[in-house]
């Protein structure tokens, strides 16, 4: 995008419109603030003709940067982490909340009730240097993005509360559930990685990442010693617990917040021929995070065991997934895992006591 040559009020406006839509479509296609503020250095690089560009989100002191986003010839730095604001054109526009403009040097303040940010952006020596036109710009879309970045950061904040919540819950399950049956600390891990491997979106990511949590939910309303029988399950006692995934899903189903996780938890158990459980779906019947968890969480009750089955090691247990790959399991979920289980290899599942880091 190129800034010379707007010498009629129609090209400004044309300009200007262009640059607002970009921003919002911006703000619109991620929930991810550290990459929200890199799209946005190198969006702001691309309108004004700047080689450099600095976007730095503040704590409340104004005093350090929670996540700072740098440019500079097509190169990205990104730090999230607390850093001190040191430079001077920063602390000028934090402390005066306004822009300052000096030849080929622009900064802008984001600002939301109060300073919540900078923008600096630079031209190389062979570069024009800044006009009003350039500030009245930046400033608009400097406007326009810190609405972006405030609703970000609230959104992070409900995500923690949620989570914070769903480990108390989960906290307070594995009290009922016996120990036998909860998982690793890496099955989240894996789960995510899978969704990963299979380019899941984000939103999507998330509710797995809850399943993970969540999906053995139902068991709680399992008579406990059926939970804790080591010998082999009668008929009826694996009718019983064949029932969780449907009484999870009745647990959670008041919860707004957690709706999209409602589908992966009943039908983890589902089986790719359809012989599985509670509605003998079939194919691609299956929602795609369910037959995702399907397959980790069967590996995961082969190498941790089960107080009815002996645990199996690794290298088995992957022998089963794939053995199983096209009956019980979607094919592509398989090959994803087996891509994924190669990088995690026994550095993360560990033979010991209990599977650990």
């Amino acid at each position: 995008m190129n800034t010379k040559n707007y010498s009629t009020p129609t090209k400004k406006y044309r300009f200007l419109v262009s640059a607002v839509h970009s921003i919002y479509r911006l703000l619109n296609s991620t929930y991810d603030l550290r990459e929200l503020t890199c799209r946005m250095g190198r969006l702001f690089c691309q309108f004004f003709n700047a080689h450099y560009c600095l976007v730095a989100l503040l704590d409340e002191s104004k005093k350090y940067s929670t996540v700072k986003c740098l440019i500079k010839d097509n190169k990205k730095l990104v730090v999230d982490k607390r850093c001190r604001i040191s430079g001077r054109m920063e602390e000028r526009i934090i402390s005066t909340s306004s822009a300052v403009r000096k030849d080929r040097l622009l900064g802008v303040p984001l600002i939301c009730d109060d300073v919540a940010g900078v923008i600096i952006v630079q031209r190389p020596r062979n570069g024009r240097p800044f006009d009003k036109f350039d500030q009245e710009m930046l400033m608009n879309m400097a406007e326009q993005a810190v609405i972006g970045i405030k609703n970000l950061q609230l959104y992070d904040e409900q995500q923690k509360i949620v989570f914070g919540s769903i480990k108390s819950l989960v906290t307070l399950l594995n009290t009922r559930v016996p120990r036998e049956y909860t998982h690793s600390p890496n099955f989240s891990k894996l789960v995510c990685a899978l969704g990963y491997e299979v380019h899941l979106r984000e939103k999507q990511i998330e509710s797995l990442k809850y399943a993970s949590l969540l999906h053995d939910t139902g068991k709680v309303d399992i008579p406990f010693e059926i939970l804790t029988k080591t010998t082999r399950l009668t008929s009826e006692e694996y009718d019983i617990i064949k029932r969780h995934p449907v009484k999870g899903a009745q647990i959670l189903r008041p919860l707004q917040i957690l709706r999209p996780v409602i589908p992966i938890i009943m039908h983890h158990h589902e089986k790719y021929n359809g012989t599985g459980y509670p509605s003998h779906l079939k194919g691609e019947q299956i929602p795609l995070c369910a037959r995702i968890m399907s397959v980790a969480d069967a590996f995961e009750a082969m190498v941790y065991g089960r107080p009815y089955r002996q645990r199996m090691d690794i290298d088995s247990a992957v022998k089963e997934i794939k053995k199983k790959s096209g009956t019980q399991f979607d094919p592509k979920i398989v090959d994803a895992f087996l891509r994924v289980i190669k990088r995690f290899n026994k550095r993360i599942y560990l033979q010991q006591d209990k599977v650990q880091l």
